[in-house]
């Protein structure tokens, strides 16, 4: 089946910006991909891919769509079009063109979504573990800021839980020595990350509203997950300046 429009989970963007956050529903397929994978990196047919990103792109509203090369870093590249040599290497996109939508993938990470309206700039963040502790949240937040951002709201889709995410204890030890918000128990006791308390922390310590995070990967069957899966695809949260 051919997406003709995407679902979204609603994100509580401000007026003059569309985007949410996807779910597995709005395709067919069979096996780890079935459902809307927007991943081209997880070994699905890249022409089925882009058939579903296409169709992303048009429920939007959008002219163009972006989807970067995620590398679990802090870079932030403000883009105005297509990149004509290819997508950037980056974990938060921004930019000021109206009708240019951008998006990262995701299947246990957080995906966030960053909006000032009234000074026309948008911009997407693809926070993991590893980018949480290099800073991608608020690296994004300050290059808004640069380009003319004041009254920035952000919005954090579905993601792995603290309960569900059990790590080795060095491992937490060395997350939440870097953002200590992101301390985490399993539902067994065992030691944890909490990815999107961590990046709820970062926000509110740059004094930005924020609201989700959306419900847990591992727990919910419609949702991609990686923890849960091993090979899977991949959702995405797409923003736009309308």
């Amino acid at each position: 089946m051919s997406p003709a429009h995407v679902p979204l989970l609603d994100a509580g963007l401000p007026a003059g910006v569309r985007g949410g956050f996807t779910s597995r529903s709005g395709a067919g397929g069979r096996g780890p991909f079935a459902g809307l994978n927007l991943g081209d990196h997880v070994g699905d047919d890249p022409a089925r891919v882009a058939t579903h990103r296409a169709a992303l792109r048009a429920t939007v509203g959008a002219e163009a769509l972006v989807v970067p090369v995620q590398v679990h870093g802090a870079d932030v590249v403000e883009v105005d079009d297509v990149p004509s040599s290819g997508p950037p290497r980056a974990d938060a996109l921004l930019t000021r063109r109206r009708g240019l939508a951008l998006a990262v993938v995701v299947a246990d990470c957080v995906p966030v979504l960053l909006a000032d309206s009234g000074a026309g700039v948008v911009a997407v963040a693809h926070a993991g573990r590893a980018g949480l502790v290099a800073g991608v949240v608020p690296a994004v937040v300050a290059a808004m800021r640069s380009a003319g951002a004041r009254d920035v709201r952000a919005a954090l889709g579905p993601a792995v839980c603290g309960g569900c995410y059990e790590v080795p204890e060095q491992v937490a030890d060395d997350v939440t020595r870097v953002v200590p918000a992101a301390r985490a128990t399993t539902r067994r006791g065992t030691p944890a990350v909490d990815v999107a308390a961590g990046v709820l922390a970062q926000l509110s310590a740059a004094g930005v509203r924020a609201s989700g995070p959306g419900p847990c990967t591992v727990e919910r069957a419609d949702l991609f997950s990686y923890r849960r899966e091993g090979v899977t695809g991949r959702s995405a949260g797409v923003v736009v300046l309308a």
